[in-house]
This record gives structure tokens, sequence and C-alpha cells, in this order.
């Protein structure tokens, strides 16, 4: 486990980013020695101009309205780079989130990719898959089994996400600060996106 975490989440007005689908928000909270620092990193962003889908809508409670007061990501690029850089980044379907941000990253002519700046990247997705094989391993699903209480989930939002995340990580990993799991876990971006309900909740 690197000496600084980052557990790590986004909301975006699709599913796609290839089809034009843009990041509306990230969260980020900071996590050493297995304890939440009270170091948080969280901004709305515009879009410009992509329509937030009504599914987002809906999961997200963002309104388009808010988001066309939010700063663009080439006015937030800069704090967001400096608050994870040299950690590991903790993410649950890292694929999706480090897709869109670093297509964001290249909308923007930045040829660094969040992989540039990040120690690590662990996807607690494949983790979890690893760790309770043929079950559900979806965010919603291992907040009840790990009994993560405390959190507003009539909707869902970067931060608050993050922040659930971190508290799973933690649970999954025990107070162990080297699970022996396999290669495929830790710094790979390949898991299976579910578009089936508009959301980002994997099995």
């Amino acid at each position: 486990m690197s000496a600084r975490l980052i557990s790590f989440d986004t909301e975006t007005t699709g599913l796609d980013f290839s089809a034009g689908d843009r990041v509306i928000e990230i969260g980020c909270v900071e996590i050493i020695g297995r304890e939440k620092t009270g170091n948080e990193f969280q901004t709305y962003i515009n879009p410009e101009g992509k329509e937030i889908s009504q599914e987002a809508q809906e999961i997200t409670n963002i309104s388009p309205e808010q988001l066309n007061e939010a700063p663009k990501f080439k006015d937030v690029v800069d704090k967001f780079i400096d608050f994870v850089k040299g950690a590991e980044l903790v993410i649950h379907n890292a694929e999706f989130d480090i897709g869109f941000i670093n297509n964001e990253l290249a909308l923007n002519n930045i040829a660094e990719r969040v992989e540039d700046y990040a120690a690590k990247i662990t996807d607690t997705l494949l983790m979890a898959r690893q760790i309770h094989p043929g079950q559900r391993n979806c965010l919603e699903v291992l907040t009840e089994r790990y009994n993560v209480q405390g959190y507003d989930r009539s909707y869902h939002g970067a931060l608050v996400d993050s922040k659930i995340l971190g508290e799973v990580y933690l649970s999954m990993t025990g107070g162990q600060t080297d699970l022996k799991l396999a290669p495929s876990v830790q710094n790979s971006l390949n898991p299976k996106i579910n578009k089936v309900d508009g959301t980002k909740s994997l099995l």
C-alpha cells in the first residue's frame, strides 16, 4: 500500500466518452495510514454544451442549470492533478473513471494521462471479484456487505461515493498492508462496464 491513497470517483453526462459524454463531477478523498485525513477535492464541471442525460440527472440530482454555473475542466485540472499526483488511486471500475478523465485531458491538449501522475491505480471492482467470486460486487452491494453506514444514498455524488469507497477499501483490505491479490487486480484497467441500467454499478 502506498503512503498516500486517494479514493476517487466521477459523475458523467452518460456512459460513453467516445460518444461525446463528459465529466460533470470529480470527488477525491485522501487516506494516510489507513485513516481519512479530511483533505478532500470536489468540483462540479461544466460539460461545455454536452447535455446531461435524464438518467444521469435522476441518479445524481445534478441539474443542467447547476452545471452551467460550474467551472470548465481546464479551469480545475491543475488543482486536480496537484491533489492526485504521486498517490495510489483507489477506484471502483477504474476503466470507466480513468477513461473519462483521460478523455478530458486529451480534449484540453494535455499529453499526460492519469496513469502518468498516479503512483499506482487499484481497482476495487477487480479486488472484490477475487475476494467474493461469483457474487455481485457493485459499490452498493459492497457498502451493505461491509456495513458502511452514515451516508445519504438518495443520490449518487462523486465525493460521497469516494468517501464510501474509501471505507469499503479499508474494510476489504482488513488492516493488511499487502493483500496477496492477483497481479491483475492492481494497475489493470480492463473491467467491463455495465450499460444496462444507466449507472456505473457493476455485478
